[in-house]
């Protein structure tokens, strides 16, 4: 599955995503439809696209590599891969896997006693775009490729590969046979994508020639070009489903901060924006336009009309204030000189409200999108050392944190859902979604005092600190004051990722307006009430200790765009952790050592980064929540459980959910997994990222995908 391959690559980093009192939780309904939000598409009939047509769709980069398998794999390299290579299962909204009957007639388990026996039956017009029929031998080189034997390959992934015994043709033409030495529940995440025996029986080609392009695909398009700063595609002319409506797709690398001026210039139709961006087209619906009108008279006066015309036009009243004032004082130009100043000054403000005119006219040709990302935002706690490998101090700081505000911090402004939530395993709407979080309790201010006073931490004096808003001190550290002017960022996904590139996937906290719309600020509320907390201020902060010591926690948090929007959610995570007695020292770090030199090493207390959802959580999960083992060079094997809290009752689930081909069987064991991950008090969900897609008027079957498998060969351009 696209979302699932390349986890170490898609680690949403900084403020990331998603999915509530003890076991009793509610549960989904399987089989009904998905949640609200999502998904947002732009659903129309085959029959009413055009059949031609090229495509611009926005990458953060260009992808370093097109082997969705390599540890360099993402976004991008899966988007590419799911136009181009045979997807045995794709997702719908909830996450489901269903079986792609482009490529699959049928597949199933025909035996489990000695063994596990899986038949794949595939389509008898599947070929590759060379014209050679996909057969057992592709499936043959991928599973030895990725079975993790052979160390030329150095894949990123091999779950479920290196539980198979043995690949081969079946009893009848177009079947394959796949035997597991150990059984495995998960089997309808693998051989997808399924790249050609070309690429995977030779390691020199699986590491190299995937960079340079696919000479050899078989979906409803191919690779034509790469080029440093796009990948195009065409049309497959030997595809045998269902004609692709588009003749071209070019994927660009257009990095987020860059997006909004590529869709004014008209070279995007389709890309991940942030929440500034999306507010101006918003603003451009209609509705939106004609209450700008009403509230305002004509941006000639100086006063606001249209969303976008209104800065200029304030802009230009400023301009004539600042020309007015220097005649009046005499400190310029006087008479003749000081009318054509004034007049130059209406002049240029006159341009720059035409400027904002023709933008605003620009993103008007577009639409917003928008739908809850398949992935999470946690606060994780590193339960290696110092007071939070207590876990009573862990329980403490997750009993302070008021997940729904920071939620409906999150979420609101974008008029999304903005509960909590509450699963680490499954998002709201997959099968089997239980809110497990009250196995750690809700928000409750004594409990967590109390817990810290079991702990040793009681509360013995007070710290005076100063609140800087936004002022870091000379080793580039901030106490944990209120602020409300953190810069607003896109949420997105990449390796643990953080949560401001726009990667297929993010957005930042902002405040409401009254229209609903997010305000510029990304504070995304004032300071809570009786908060002294302004520039300049001392306030005295009651602080827990022990044997004089103050509980304070190292808050990391990346120093870029990611920052900015992590810094809005991490100021009130310190806010709610100051009423407990528990300072926070919030330090900001470069975005490219974030997460290699501080979370990866555990250089840190408090993080704030983001994991993509699996539709396959006893494979992709485990690693994440795996109890750290000790090396034989005494240094601590962590895999990706970067909070390095674990236990063996967890890994016992997850091993034995691994096993349990009875699907309902297997999603309990995971269900209960979760319960006592969430118990440990290492990771704490936060909420669901927004997914907010730019989208060109006129385009169909896309928008916000969610953990839907777009179907490229339907996108296409309205008649």
């Amino acid at each position: 599955m696209p979302i699932t391959r390349s986890r170490r690559t898609m680690l949403l980093a900084a403020g990331v995503m998603l999915p509530l009192p003890v076991l009793t939780g509610c549960s989904s309904d399987d089989d009904g439809p998905p949640p609200r939000a999502a998904w947002d598409i732009a659903s129309a009939p085959r029959s009413g696209t055009a059949g031609t047509g090229t495509l611009r769709w926005a990458l953060d980069a260009t992808p370093t590599t097109l082997n969705a398998f390599q540890k360099t794999a993402d976004t991008g390299t899966q988007r590419i891969a799911g136009a181009v290579l045979p997807s045995l299962y794709t997702l719908d909204a909830r996450g489901r896997p269903q079986r792609n009957g482009d490529y699959l007639t049928s597949a199933d388990v025909t035996s489990t006693d000695p063994k596990q026996v899986v038949v794949f039956k595939l389509n008898p017009k599947a070929v590759w775009s060379d014209g050679r029929p996909i057969g057992a031998e592709d499936f043959q080189a991928q599973w030895k490729a990725l079975r993790g034997t052979d160390d030329k390959y150095g894949t990123a992934r091999n779950a479920g590969y290196d539980r198979i015994a043995k690949v081969e043709p079946g009893d009848k033409e177009h079947e394959v046979k796949v035997t597991f030495a150990k059984p495995y529940t998960d089997w309808r995440s693998l051989f997808t994508p399924l790249y050609p025996k070309s690429v995977m029986g030779n390691p020199a080609v699986f590491t190299a020639a995937a960079s340079k392009g696919l000479a050899v695909g078989a979906g409803p398009f191919m690779v034509r070009e790469v080029t440093d700063s796009e990948v195009t595609l065409v049309r497959n002319p030997r595809w045998w489903g269902d004609r692709a409506r588009l003749s071209r797709m070019v994927f660009q690398a257009v990095p987020a901060g860059k997006r909004a001026e590529a869709l004014i210039a008209g070279r995007l139709d389709l890309a991940e924006v942030d929440r500034t961006t999306a507010r101006r087209i918003q603003a451009t619906a209609p509705g939106k336009q004609a209450a700008g009108a009403k509230r305002g008279s004509s941006s000639a006066s100086g006063k606001a009309g249209a969303p976008e015309a209104s800065t200029g036009g304030r802009e230009a009243s400023t301009g004539d204030r600042e020309a007015a004032e220097t005649t009046r004082t005499g400190a310029g130009p006087t008479g003749t000189g000081a009318a054509r100043v004034e007049a130059g000054a209406r002049a240029g403000a006159t341009g720059d409200t035409d400027k904002n005119r023709a933008r605003t006219r620009a993103l008007s040709r577009f639409t917003l999108r928008k739908a809850l990302d398949p992935g999470y935002t946690q606060l994780a706690l590193n339960g290696t050392k110092g007071p939070l490998a207590d876990e009573r101090v862990r329980r403490a700081v997750a009993r302070a944190i008021d997940r729904k505000a920071l939620a409906k911090l999150v979420l609101k402004p974008v008029g999304l859902p903005s509960e909590p939530l509450g699963n680490h395993l499954l998002m709201a709407g997959q099968p089997g979604y239980k809110d497990h979080s009250g196995a750690l309790g809700d928000p409750d201010t004594n409990a967590a005092q109390s817990l810290l006073a079991d702990a040793g931490w009681r509360a013995g004096g007070t710290g005076r600190q100063k609140a800087l808003d936004g002022k870091t001190d000379d080793r580039g550290r901030r106490q944990s004051a209120p602020t409300a002017t953190e810069g607003s960022t896109n949420e997105s996904s990449t390796s643990p990722a953080t949560e401001g590139s726009t990667n297929e996937s993010s957005t930042s906290p902002a405040t409401e307006s009254a229209s609903g719309a997010a305000s510029p600020t990304a504070s995304g509320a004032p300071p809570a009430a009786g908060d002294a907390g302004r520039s300049g201020r001392l306030r005295e902060t009651a602080v827990v200790r022990k044997k004089g010591r103050p509980l304070v926690l190292r808050f990391v948090l990346p120093d870029d765009q990611t920052g900015a929007r992590l810094g809005t959610v991490g100021e009130r995570i310190a806010r709610m952790l100051e009423k407990i007695g528990v300072r926070t020292e919030i330090t900001k770090v470069s975005g490219e050592s974030y997460f290699r030199d501080h979370i990866a090493t555990g250089d840190y207390d408090l993080a704030l980064y983001s994991w993509p959802a699996s539709a396959y959580p006893a494979t992709d999960a485990r690693p994440i929540y795996a109890k750290p083992q000790p090396a034989a060079d005494g240094s601590l094997v962590v895999e990706q459980n970067y909070t390095r809290v674990g236990t063996d009752q967890i890994d016992q689930l997850f091993d034995q959910a691994l096993s349990e081909l009875d699907g309902g069987a297997s999603r309990s064991l995971v269900s209960r997994a979760d319960a006592r991950i969430w118990a440990a008090a290492g990771s704490i969900p936060l909420y669901q990222r927004p997914q907010l897609v730019a989208m060109r008027k006129g385009l169909v079957n896309a928008g916000a995908f969610g953990f839907a498998t777009p179907r490229y060969q339907d996108i296409g351009f309205r008649r």
